[in-house]
């Protein structure tokens, strides 16, 4: 079950590549996700958690900057691949299946990158500006991370 989620929090880091590793070290810190076992036991310190929200605030906020270049560009599509993979990975790690969550997490991360900015591209033009739609976007991958990581057996 653990490994399932790992395709949705990938999907998470490609709307907004900080707020799924954010939810992943809270899970992890809360006791929802267990990692104790194995490298990834850091993300439940105590520190970890609130140092991955604070850049997941400033990644909130940085995105409203018209200076932000396109989730698309390499070097953001990578960091987005790259938080997928990893939090995938942690996911995966906690069912004893850390390969697949890998891929998992990757493969959500590339389907949350794209959709989410053919999604947002969409509703701005609907809504006729960008603003509302990245606070909706922000709000979809804030309790989408929530219920993922809730939904940890």
């Amino acid at each position: 079950m653990v490994v399932l989620l790992a395709l949705p929090i990938g999907i998470v880091a490609g709307l907004r590549a900080m707020t799924a590793p954010a939810a992943v070290g809270w899970a992890a810190h809360l006791g929802w996700l267990p990692l104790t076992e194995n490298w990834l036991s850091w993300l439940g310190h105590v520190w970890t958690p609130w140092i991955l929200t604070a850049l997941a605030l400033g990644e909130l906020v940085t995105d409203q900057l018209p200076s932000t270049p396109s989730r698309t560009v390499p070097v953001q599509f990578g960091t987005r691949i790259v938080m997928g993979a990893f939090c995938g990975a942690a996911l995966g790690a906690a069912g004893g299946a850390m390969l697949p969550g890998v891929l998992a997490g990757a493969v959500g991360a590339v389907a949350g990158t794209l959709g989410g900015r053919a999604a947002r591209a969409r509703l701005a033009a609907s809504l006729g500006s960008d603003r509302p739609a990245a606070l909706i976007e922000d709000a979809v991958a804030i309790l989408g991370a929530f219920l993922i990581v809730r939904m940890i057996p």
